[in-house]
């Protein structure tokens, strides 16, 4: 039995591991940090909110894990690039980036948003992950380590079209066909690019959604019948950032209670 649990516990393991969590200051990212830590990473995490991660990352050291903070902007491509500068003279190179940082403009439809909105979740949701994978791509391509590994959050809405999710769920729709494509072009360089598609988590971003009148309905279609609770997405989240996964690349991977297979 202590072989087996050596064997699971070796694959899932991330000890001498660096990785960085954008949007890490509140929501799934938040938690995500926490969970990499336990698993034995360097964790870095990336958020606007200053006061916020480095609340974080008192957590973490706090409970034995390795942590820094660093303010990141991920819309700008200045401030990416000096985030991994920063994480790379501290830790050394990055073997995994979460890209997790999102925003959701409230329950609109496409008649509703207006154009600020909509240039906000998609630069926020979409481009840059693009821009943070290029940039960590270029680093791993000129340090000729030819491995890495980027977990993109995506959603089940990806997927799944509903009302009043626009443009959050064109945005997912898109981020799952970047995660596909991405995945074809970096395998050259050693690098899988996977995603992680939450059902519905009651987060930051969700909220607004979930907690209005249209609520108790989302829950009615869940066939678990319930919302997801953070470690729900534990087990997920190991797989697609460990070696555990090291033969996957393109793989979307939905964790919704079912949520998808309902709506099919």
């Amino acid at each position: 039995m202590s072989e087996a649990n050596d064997f699971i516990g070796d694959c899932f393991d991330l000890k001498d591991k660096n990785v960085i969590v954008t949007g890490a200051s509140s929501g799934l990212g938040h938690h995500f940090a926490g969970v990499l830590s336990r698993a034995g990473a360097k964790v870095v995490l990336g958020a606007r909110r200053e006061d916020k991660i480095r609340t974080r990352v008192e957590e973490i050291r706090a409970a034995g894990g390795q942590a820094m903070g660093l303010k990141l902007d991920v819309c700008d491509s200045k401030s990416i690039e000096a985030f991994l500068e920063a994480a790379e003279q501290e830790y050394g190179p990055i073997d995994v980036v979460i890209n997790n940082a999102g925003i959701e403009p409230g329950a609109k439809t496409y008649a509703m948003i207006d154009e600020e909105d909509w240039d906000s979740v998609m630069n926020t949701n979409l481009k840059s992950v693009w821009l943070i994978s290029k940039a960590y791509t270029e680093r791993v391509v000129k340090s000729g380590r030819k491995s890495g590994n980027i977990v993109n959050i995506s959603s089940i809405t990806d997927t799944r079209a509903i009302k009043g999710q626009f443009p959050y769920a064109v945005s997912k729709g898109a981020l799952t066909r970047l995660t596909q494509v991405m995945a074809l072009e970096a395998a050259r360089f050693g690098i899988r690019v996977n995603a992680l598609a939450p059902g519905y988590f009651l987060t930051d971003v969700s909220r607004v959604l979930l907690e209005s009148e249209m609520g108790p309905e989302f829950i009615k279609g869940i066939p678990m019948r319930r919302l997801g609770e953070f470690p729900d997405l534990d087990g997920a989240l190991l797989l697609l950032s460990s070696d555990a996964s090291r033969y996957m690349t393109g793989s979307i991977l939905a964790v919704d209670g079912g949520h998808v297979c309902a709506s099919l």
